[in-house]
């Protein structure tokens, strides 16, 4: 066995209390916990495989949603997962604001920024990123009762003409409130730092950062 494998095996067996807390939250759904457990662990193990330390956010929050993601499997295989009404509503609030900060930094924002901006938890965003995933709908496409998902996908076009909007809103803006919008979301700044570049309190800082997010969003809605 070699030193990966070795590691692979290490934080397998570390991060085996992901499994459980994921397993634990669909108890009493029709489905026998060691089952759930099981496919948990396979998605630990696909998580691993696929995992990226350079990227800059922790396994167990990378791990969350793919555990989940295998466990549902199990759900999607034998009809339709619940999710509650609370969780679809987070799981429509993380998917805008990822959105909006995809067009504000140019690349997807990672877990962490999502969280700090909504202030809620990594795993928050996590599992409501991996209720976003769920299908909208399955719909037969052969005889013999297959099925797609079908899934809204937004078109490049779309895309680049919100991004092009985004910039001139923010052109609009005063020369320090675009910096304030450069140090948060392009150089990827906390709201202590951007604070002391600007000569202005941490609570200054979030105050107008919201009032900026709010202009925003309403004149992308126009």
């Amino acid at each position: 066995m070699n030193d990966r494998e070795k590691n692979r095996d290490t934080v397998i067996e570390k991060n085996l209390g992901l499994v459980h807390a994921c397993a634990t939250r669909f108890k009493g759904r029709g489905i026998e916990y060691e089952d759930m457990f099981q496919a948990g662990c396979m998605g630990l193990v696909k998580a691993y495989d696929a995992f990226d330390e350079s990227r800059g956010v922790k396994f167990s929050t990378y791990a969350v949603p793919v555990i989940l993601g295998e466990i549902k499997r199990l759900f999607r295989d034998g009809g339709s997962v619940k999710v509650s009404r609370s969780l679809k509503e987070l799981s429509l609030k993380v998917v805008r604001e990822r959105e909006r900060l995809s067009l504000l930094l140019g690349f997807e924002p990672s877990v962490n920024k999502i969280a700090e901006v909504l202030s809620i938890t990594p795993e928050e965003v996590s599992e409501a990123i991996c209720a976003s995933h769920l299908p909208l709908s399955l719909t037969p496409t052969d005889e013999e009762g297959g099925s797609q998902i079908d899934v809204v996908v937004e078109s490049e076009e779309e895309n680049i003409s919100n991004r092009l909007s985004l910039i001139k809103i923010v052109s609009r803006f005063d020369e320090r409130d675009r910096e304030l919008i450069n140090l948060r979301f392009y150089k990827n700044k906390t709201q202590t730092e951007t604070a002391k570049t600007l000569n202005m309190t941490q609570v200054q800082v979030s105050r107008r950062e919201k009032k900026l997010l709010s202009i925003i969003r309403e004149k992308m809605l126009i």
